[in-house]
């Protein structure tokens, strides 16, 4: 039994065939895979988000509530988290200019 040249070229491109089938699977694997992280990713900062904001609230509650509060107490349970939130807004919505002097070019 002899293999001819032609059985020969089949043959390579068969495995080639191949070989772009499977980097073709494995590159959509790795898509979904990433598409599964940053969803999981936005759902964790969702979650986190929502724990904080309730756990913000709780305490204001309690303050807020409580018969013998002061002054003090309440401005710090509604002043500090406020704050908190107006620098995390402020830092989002910064926008900072790069400069780049080496290049010299504008």
């Amino acid at each position: 039994m002899s293999v001819t040249t032609s059985q020969l070229v089949a043959a390579g491109v068969v495995l080639v065939a191949l070989f772009v089938l499977w980097l073709t699977v494995v590159r959509k694997a790795r898509a979904a895979r990433e598409a599964a992280r940053s969803s999981v990713r936005l759902l964790s900062l969702a979650g986190r988000v929502f724990f904080t904001a309730a756990l913000i609230v709780a305490v204001q509650w309690v303050v807020i509530t409580h018969p013998g509060r002061n002054f003090w107490t309440v401005v710090a349970a509604l002043g500090l988290p406020a704050l908190l939130a107006a620098f995390v807004l402020v830092r989002a919505l910064t926008v900072t200019a790069l400069d780049d002097r080496r290049g010299g070019r504008r």
